[in-house]
């Protein structure tokens, strides 16, 4: 798992109504590890019960830096989280928060290590809040509880009913189905978790994921054949219509809470299942967004190769065998009556840092993958190969009968030609002719007396022919 974030380099620009400009520093890599526990099999073996928690471990040498050392100027999120909230409350009570924020000294962006950013620090507005709600948490951090924790209870399909439902969910923290979104088909919670597929995968189909960081599913299409380690592999990625503008996507109006509220292509607003914050995911640095979001942050290039989501799997397994997710975090920054430092700003979605989430299948696994891929080959063409070998086996009994038959046709033929040289040297002494059975009383007494109730043949000596 690699982390990036965008150090923001022009505070006082930005605040005071101009663009704001970021530069990507990073990546801090962390190794993640995902075992299933728990594992329970429901139902007769149709289904199976389990959690996935992740722990994660710092990798050094794969790092670009120390993150409890190198320092990052970002939005201070807690801070902007309360002025939304209070965006509905009158403006009485947001100025009096302003003040108070003010004493505080918090400011709309904050200055902390990496490590403080992402694992947690003790953050002082939420200190006051937790005196006075203390269900909420006075500690922020992207991925503050997120190590050694897993995201929901899930109910897999075996597909021991049906091999096409092999590894689909079932169900989510015992739901079906979510309540968030404001549509049946967006609150679907369709395909797998992302870590196993159906065997006997086509390039036609779409695959389906439950995506729970991104509060919902999404559908990945067939790009390309591809090889990994020499396996060959089907390469899918998430079409650009996953992240469409309902103008040009209707079926993405359920992603928009309340009705009608959407942005624009790329984004996907999901305050509903984040406490009400205004968070934002997109792909990293707007990829496959409206331009205008990109062009309003100086430091942004979105790329392909960089920045695209895919998965590239086994077909006749359906074992993914690398994987590479890609996500971006934002958070919409807007002027808010009663906080004075946003009334020059500009409404922003702000990058403020994106995970590059990759895995490829070991040497070890790729060996065996491609040992059960020949065995397999083998199986399923073994009707093909004893065919093929009754061919080649009549074949070569054809051939040799062909043979022999060609032998006695030669030795024949010498037999026949020295019988015909023996004759024709007779035939230069004598010569024959065949008379009737009886012999004539006028005709002169043969040289030979044949046997009794015999033909005679009549023989007398001519001059030898010349040729």
């Amino acid at each position: 798992m690699e982390y990036y974030f965008f150090n923001v380099t022009n505070p006082e620009v930005f605040l005071a109504g101009g663009k704001a400009a970021v530069k990507q520093i990073g990546p801090y890599t962390y190794r993640e590890y995902r075992p299933r526990e728990n594992v329970t099999f429901l139902e007769n073996g149709t289904k199976l019960y389990a959690v996935n928690p992740k722990t994660f471990v710092f990798v050094p040498e794969k790092s670009a830096g120390d993150p409890t050392v190198d320092i990052l100027r970002t939005v201070n999120i807690p801070f902007v989280v309360v002025m939304d909230q209070l965006n509905s409350y009158s403006f009485f009570l947001r100025t009096l928060v302003s003040m108070y924020m003010n004493s505080l000294g918090v400011e709309l962006f904050m200055t902390r290590t990496v490590h403080e950013v992402l694992w947690g620090f003790k953050d002082p507005i939420l200190t006051k809040v937790h005196s006075m709600k203390p269900d909420v948490d006075e500690y922020f951090g992207l991925m503050w509880k997120k190590n050694g924790t897993h995201e929901g209870e899930f109910v897999f399909h075996t597909g021991e009913q049906n091999y096409l439902d092999y590894g689909k969910i079932d169900s989510w923290e015992g739901m079906r189905e979510m309540t968030w979104w404001s549509s049946n088909q967006s609150n679907m919670i369709n395909g797998t978790d992302g870590a196993v597929f159906h065997p006997l995968i086509n390039r036609n189909e779409l695959l389906y994921i439950f995506a729970a960081d991104l509060c919902r599913s999404i559908h990945l299409g067939y790009v390309k054949d591809v090889e990994v380690k020499g396996i060959q592999a089907y390469r899918f990625a998430p079409p650009s219509d996953v992240l469409m503008s309902p103008k040009d996507n209707p079926t993405n109006e359920g992603f928009c809470v309340p009705a009608g509220d959407c942005l624009g292509t790329g984004l996907l607003k999901v305050s509903v299942c984040r406490q009400g914050a205004p968070i934002v995911v997109s792909f990293p640095h707007f990829y496959q967004a409206d331009p205008v979001y990109i062009n309003a942050i100086e430091g942004l290039s979105p790329n392909k190769e960089d920045h695209e989501t895919y998965l590239d799997l086994q077909p006749t397994t359906g074992v993914p065998i690398r994987a590479c997710k890609r996500a971006q975090l934002n958070i919409i920054l807007k002027r808010v009556p009663g906080f004075p430092k946003t009334k020059h700003l500009n409404e922003t979605i702000f990058p403020i840092m994106f995970v590059n989430e990759t895995a490829t299948i070991d040497d070890d696994s790729a060996n065996q993958m491609r040992t059960l891929l020949l065995i397999v080959t083998l199986v399923s063409n073994f009707p093909l190969l004893i065919v093929g070998m009754g061919i080649i086996l009549l074949l070569v009994l054809v051939i040799l009968f062909c043979r022999n038959r060609q032998k006695k046709n030669d030795v024949k033929r010498i037999d026949f030609t020295e019988a015909f040289h023996s004759f024709a040297t007779a035939k230069d002494e004598t010569a024959y002719t065949q008379v009737s059975d009886k012999p004539d009383e006028q005709s002169p007494t043969p040289a030979v007396q044949p046997a009794r109730n015999g033909s005679y043949i009549a023989m007398s000596p001519v001059e030898a022919q010349k040729c």
